[in-house]
């Protein structure tokens, strides 16, 4: 009895699990695919400042307070004044921190995609981000890569390359070939680097952690990566004199003054929903997962661009999609037959402690 009370437990807790993690990867899929739209937006209109989209993408995280004061109103009413406010030890304080300046330099390097690569040219450079991720998740955090998720990798990556084949058109006006290939280029495909160890460096903190993670701990670790990033491009910001510039930018913006701070004003909100859905994603799933949902969803910005800016689309984005779907089910039809041996597993493992539970009942009845 006891030990089916046990399983009920723990298959309600797994669905539990279950739907936070795909409420995470809606938070992921809103804040990757429209936050490099809503960067490209800024550009496009007449947008010149790198560390300006740079530091938009985590100046957002005060949102996470909400959630957090909420939790703490709660567990203030059960607890009293002992309740505790923050549940982020030092160790984990520190780490964040060091996981918020490779954020906020990833964050610097990717806003040059945007602003000086056609995007075709910055989703096949973006997409090498998976095979990073696959490769540090190896190193850093032990990640066994299954046939499925190998597949999975390969055909995404391919994917994201069909793109590059008609790499034209796209090109900001007024940008030199130098510009073009030794900056966009350059700067992107390091972000790539930088984007691959983040993620296992952000499960790695879940994992050294010596106690049991919540998903308010999350949250604090994700509050402090976001701060620390917003620090590292603040400064940035005021060694280049971007904050003098805005004014001036604003007034010469093509769509007005008004619509060029809304486009900052929501830049800073998509994007938080990126990084909020990527802590979540790792803490109830893994890096590699993280990785693979981000290159999954490069050819739908893609779509999203020929909608929004009427940008071509080439048959070249129709195989990306497809092959960005087969990798995507790949990996999740790989997930579901482990699961299903896991469960295989543990069931032997319970029967047979049912069984050596009724033989023990059995021998002391007789004696």
């Amino acid at each position: 009895m006891e030990t089916q009370e046990t399983q009920k437990n723990t298959t309600n807790i797994q669905k539990m699990k279950l739907i936070l993690l795909i409420f995470n990867i809606i938070l992921l899929s809103i804040g990757n695919c429209g936050g490099p739209l809503i960067s490209r937006l800024y550009f496009i209109h007449g947008g010149q400042r790198i560390w300006i989209p740079s530091m938009l993408q985590t100046v957002g995280c005060p949102i996470i307070l909400i959630p957090l004061a909420i939790a703490y109103f709660q567990r203030r009413k059960i607890e009293g004044p002992e309740a505790k406010i923050v549940f982020i030890t030092h160790q984990e304080l520190i780490a964040s921190a060091g996981v918020g300046i490779i954020v906020g330099l990833d964050g610097y390097l990717n806003s040059w995609g945007p602003a000086k690569l056609p995007v075709s040219t910055s989703t096949l450079i973006n997409a090498t981000q998976l095979a990073f991720t696959a490769l540090f998740a190896v190193l850093i955090v032990k990640q066994k890569l299954t046939a499925y998720s190998t597949n999975s990798v390969v055909l995404l990556i391919a994917g994201a390359a069909t793109l590059a084949l008609r790499a034209n058109g796209d090109r900001p006006a007024g940008e030199s070939a130098k510009d073009y290939y030794m900056l966009g280029f350059v700067m992107t495909f390091i972000g790539a680097v930088f984007y691959g160890l983040m993620l296992p460096l952000i499960e790695l903190i879940y994992m050294k952690a010596r106690r049991a993670v919540t998903y308010k701990t999350v949250l604090e670790i994700q509050m402090v990566i976001g701060i620390s990033a917003t620090v590292f491009c603040t400064v940035g910001m005021i060694i280049n004199k971007d904050f003098q510039a805005i004014p001036r930018e604003a007034s010469h913006y093509a769509i007005g003054e008004v619509k060029y701070f809304m486009v900052l004003v929501w830049c800073a909100i998509i994007w938080q929903f990126s990084l909020l859905g990527l802590v979540g994603v790792i803490f109830y799933s893994s890096s590699l997962l993280s990785g693979i949902i981000g290159a999954f969803l490069l050819p739908v910005t893609e779509v999203l661009a020929v909608i929004l800016f009427h940008e071509k689309f080439q048959a070249e984005k129709g195989v990306a999609i497809f092959l960005a779907l087969w990798g995507f089910v790949s990996y999740f039809y790989g997930e579901y037959e482990q699961s299903k041996k896991d469960n295989k597993v543990k069931l032997k493992k319970n029967e047979s402690q049912i069984s050596q539970q009724l033989e023990m009942d059995q021998t002391a009845h007789v004696v």
